[in-house]
């Protein structure tokens, strides 16, 4: 389950981004063809994050279509679950990824006070 290597990845990335301030919500963006279960995302991340100044934080995810562009017309197209990578327009096999293997931490919420510090 390649989700939980990705949570803990963003959990650092979060953590160093938020520094003392307390994380209410992580939004990503992943692409279509990262093969990402949003379930096991979802769970990946309570697991990850459990026992850690992250505990609360909520995992939002949004998912971008895949998207290829034909080099021969030039035309764009969303791939569709098939998941053809020829071109819709010509045919043509002359085609790249536009979008959908992204995985990109876009934001996150975070409160204005400070995490409070363990005595001792």
């Amino acid at each position: 389950m390649h989700e939980v290597s990705l949570c803990q990845q963003l959990a650092s990335a979060v953590t160093r981004a938020a520094g003392r301030r307390v994380v209410e919500t992580v939004h990503v963006d992943v692409g279509a063809l990262r093969q990402v279960v949003p379930e096991a995302m979802h769970f990946a991340w309570g697991a990850v994050v459990r026992g850690t100044p992250l505990d609360d934080a909520q995992l939002q995810m949004r998912e971008l279509p895949a998207v290829i562009r034909c080099l021969d017309c030039g035309t764009e197209s969303q791939l569709g679950p098939e998941l053809g990578f020829s071109c819709r327009a010509c045919g043509s096999a002359d085609t790249q990824v536009v979008s959908g293997e992204q995985f990109l931490l876009r934001a996150i919420d975070v409160m204005t006070v400070p995490v409070r510090e363990s005595p001792g």
